[in-house]
Protein backbone atom coordinates (compact mmCIF):
# COMPACT_ATOMS: atom_id res chain seq x y z
CA UNK A 1 0.00 0.00 0.00
CA UNK A 2 1.50 3.77 -1.04
CA UNK A 3 0.29 6.10 1.52
CA UNK A 4 -0.33 9.76 1.43
CA UNK A 5 2.22 11.83 2.50
CA UNK A 6 0.96 14.75 5.37
CA UNK A 7 1.76 18.06 4.49
CA UNK A 8 3.32 20.40 6.72
CA UNK A 9 0.45 21.99 8.49
CA UNK A 10 -0.85 18.90 9.92
CA UNK A 11 -0.43 18.54 13.81
CA UNK A 12 0.67 14.82 13.80
CA UNK A 13 4.27 16.59 12.57
CA UNK A 14 5.01 18.39 15.53
CA UNK A 15 3.93 15.99 18.22
CA UNK A 16 6.63 13.67 19.57
CA UNK A 17 6.18 10.04 18.76
CA UNK A 18 5.03 6.91 21.23
CA UNK A 19 7.57 3.85 21.16
CA UNK A 20 6.22 0.88 19.55
CA UNK A 21 5.89 -2.33 21.97
CA UNK A 22 6.61 -5.73 19.65
CA UNK A 23 3.16 -6.57 19.82
CA UNK A 24 2.63 -3.64 17.44
CA UNK A 25 0.47 -4.96 14.52
CA UNK A 26 2.37 -5.42 11.35
CA UNK A 27 5.48 -3.51 11.81
CA UNK A 28 6.71 -5.38 9.10
CA UNK A 29 3.78 -4.93 6.46
CA UNK A 30 4.45 -1.19 7.94
CA UNK A 31 7.97 -0.95 6.92
CA UNK A 32 7.22 -2.33 3.71
CA UNK A 33 4.65 -0.02 2.94
CA UNK A 34 6.85 3.14 3.71
CA UNK A 35 9.06 1.41 1.45
CA UNK A 36 6.84 1.38 -1.50
CA UNK A 37 5.65 4.87 -0.75
CA UNK A 38 9.16 6.45 -0.37
CA UNK A 39 10.48 4.68 -3.73
CA UNK A 40 7.12 6.31 -5.80
CA UNK A 41 7.71 9.53 -3.89
CA UNK A 42 11.54 9.21 -4.61
CA UNK A 43 12.52 10.37 -1.68
CA UNK A 44 15.44 8.61 0.76
CA UNK A 45 13.73 8.73 3.99
CA UNK A 46 10.05 8.28 5.38
CA UNK A 47 9.11 9.08 9.12
CA UNK A 48 5.79 7.73 10.31
CA UNK A 49 4.50 10.96 11.13
CA UNK A 50 4.83 11.82 7.54
CA UNK A 51 1.86 8.93 6.69
CA UNK A 52 -0.17 10.04 9.74
CA UNK A 53 1.56 7.62 12.18
CA UNK A 54 2.51 9.00 15.63
CA UNK A 55 4.58 5.87 16.39
CA UNK A 56 8.53 5.84 17.04
CA UNK A 57 9.66 4.60 13.01
CA UNK A 58 11.16 5.85 10.46
CA UNK A 59 13.33 4.10 7.48
CA UNK A 60 15.68 4.90 4.65
CA UNK A 61 17.05 4.70 1.50
CA UNK A 62 20.23 6.06 0.56
CA UNK A 63 20.75 3.97 -2.40
CA UNK A 64 20.18 7.10 -4.96
CA UNK A 65 23.52 8.81 -3.24
CA UNK A 66 25.61 5.77 -4.26
CA UNK A 67 27.25 7.37 -6.45
CA UNK A 68 28.28 10.33 -4.37
CA UNK A 69 29.05 7.91 -1.48
CA UNK A 70 29.51 3.64 -2.04
CA UNK A 71 28.88 2.96 1.15
CA UNK A 72 25.24 4.02 0.32
CA UNK A 73 25.16 1.55 -2.04
CA UNK A 74 21.84 -0.81 -1.21
CA UNK A 75 21.44 1.08 2.03
CA UNK A 76 17.68 0.77 3.14
CA UNK A 77 16.81 -0.05 6.49
CA UNK A 78 13.91 0.60 9.02
CA UNK A 79 14.58 2.25 12.40
CA UNK A 80 12.21 1.20 15.25
CA UNK A 81 12.42 3.24 18.64
CA UNK A 82 15.45 4.87 17.89
CA UNK A 83 17.28 7.07 19.89
CA UNK A 84 20.55 9.34 18.86
CA UNK A 85 22.76 9.41 22.51
CA UNK A 86 25.61 11.20 20.64
CA UNK A 87 26.22 14.01 18.10
CA UNK A 88 30.03 14.97 16.62
CA UNK A 89 31.25 18.74 16.83
CA UNK A 90 31.92 18.45 13.74
CA UNK A 91 28.61 19.89 11.31
CA UNK A 92 28.40 19.38 7.90
CA UNK A 93 25.51 21.44 5.73
CA UNK A 94 23.50 20.41 3.21
CA UNK A 95 20.27 21.52 1.48
CA UNK A 96 17.23 19.86 2.47
CA UNK A 97 14.41 19.30 1.29
CA UNK A 98 11.47 17.50 2.52
CA UNK A 99 7.94 14.99 1.05
CA UNK A 100 6.20 16.96 3.80
CA UNK A 101 6.96 20.37 2.58
CA UNK A 102 6.70 19.83 -1.28
CA UNK A 103 8.98 22.79 -3.15
CA UNK A 104 10.83 24.03 -0.51
CA UNK A 105 14.10 23.52 0.43
CA UNK A 106 17.05 24.97 2.72
CA UNK A 107 20.09 24.85 4.22
CA UNK A 108 20.61 22.62 7.20
CA UNK A 109 23.49 21.63 9.32
CA UNK A 110 23.83 18.70 10.90
CA UNK A 111 26.42 16.39 12.87
CA UNK A 112 29.01 14.44 10.45
CA UNK A 113 28.38 11.41 12.96
CA UNK A 114 25.92 10.40 15.19
CA UNK A 115 25.70 7.41 17.52
CA UNK A 116 22.57 5.53 18.03
CA UNK A 117 20.42 2.54 19.25
CA UNK A 118 17.42 1.46 17.84
CA UNK A 119 15.43 -1.83 16.97
CA UNK A 120 14.64 -3.49 14.17
CA UNK A 121 11.80 -4.80 13.07
CA UNK A 122 12.15 -7.68 14.66
CA UNK A 123 12.95 -5.84 17.87
CA UNK A 124 16.79 -6.86 17.76
CA UNK A 125 18.59 -4.12 19.51
CA UNK A 126 21.26 -1.92 17.74
CA UNK A 127 23.61 0.10 18.56
CA UNK A 128 25.70 1.63 15.95
CA UNK A 129 27.61 4.94 14.52
CA UNK A 130 26.56 6.14 11.51
CA UNK A 131 28.32 8.80 9.66
CA UNK A 132 28.51 10.86 5.73
CA UNK A 133 25.42 11.24 4.18
CA UNK A 134 23.45 8.65 6.15
CA UNK A 135 24.01 10.53 9.29
CA UNK A 136 22.62 13.20 7.93
CA UNK A 137 18.71 11.40 6.24
CA UNK A 138 19.19 9.73 10.06
CA UNK A 139 19.55 12.82 11.66
CA UNK A 140 16.73 14.46 9.12
CA UNK A 141 13.84 11.17 9.81
CA UNK A 142 15.07 11.20 13.82
CA UNK A 143 13.49 15.06 13.73
CA UNK A 144 10.43 14.05 12.43
CA UNK A 145 9.64 11.42 15.68
CA UNK A 146 10.97 14.07 17.55
CA UNK A 147 8.21 16.24 16.38
CA UNK A 148 10.85 18.97 14.35
CA UNK A 149 10.71 19.96 11.41
CA UNK A 150 13.89 20.89 8.79
CA UNK A 151 12.56 24.18 8.62
CA UNK A 152 13.12 24.62 12.65
CA UNK A 153 16.90 24.22 12.29
CA UNK A 154 17.22 27.04 9.98
CA UNK A 155 18.21 30.65 10.82
CA UNK A 156 14.89 32.93 11.28
CA UNK A 157 15.97 34.81 8.26
CA UNK A 158 15.81 32.10 6.14
CA UNK A 159 12.61 30.96 7.91
CA UNK A 160 10.84 34.42 7.64
CA UNK A 161 11.22 34.12 4.32
CA UNK A 162 9.82 30.99 3.60
CA UNK A 163 6.66 31.64 6.02
CA UNK A 164 4.38 32.79 2.91
CA UNK A 165 4.85 29.11 1.47
CA UNK A 166 4.75 27.32 5.01
CA UNK A 167 1.23 29.44 5.20
CA UNK A 168 0.12 28.14 1.29
CA UNK A 169 1.22 24.43 1.92
CA UNK A 170 -0.76 24.16 5.58
CA UNK A 171 -4.05 25.00 4.16
CA UNK A 172 -4.06 21.87 2.82
CA UNK A 173 -3.34 18.47 4.91
CA UNK A 174 -2.35 15.63 2.07
CA UNK A 175 -1.35 15.53 -1.22
CA UNK A 176 -1.54 12.18 -3.10
CA UNK A 177 0.75 12.39 -5.91
CA UNK A 178 1.35 9.25 -6.43
CA UNK A 179 -0.82 6.12 -7.60
CA UNK A 180 -2.58 4.31 -4.92
CA UNK A 181 -2.32 0.47 -4.99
Amino acid sequence: MIYPIVIYGDEVLRRKCEPIAPDYPDVKKLAEDMFLTLEEAEGVGLAAPQIGKDIRLFIVDCTPWAEEDPSCADYKRAFVNPEIYEFSEEKKTYNEGCLSFPGIHADVARSLSIRMRYMDTDFVEHDEEFTGLKAWVIQHEYDHIEGVVFTDRIAPLRRQLLKSKLLNLAKGKYRCAYKTR
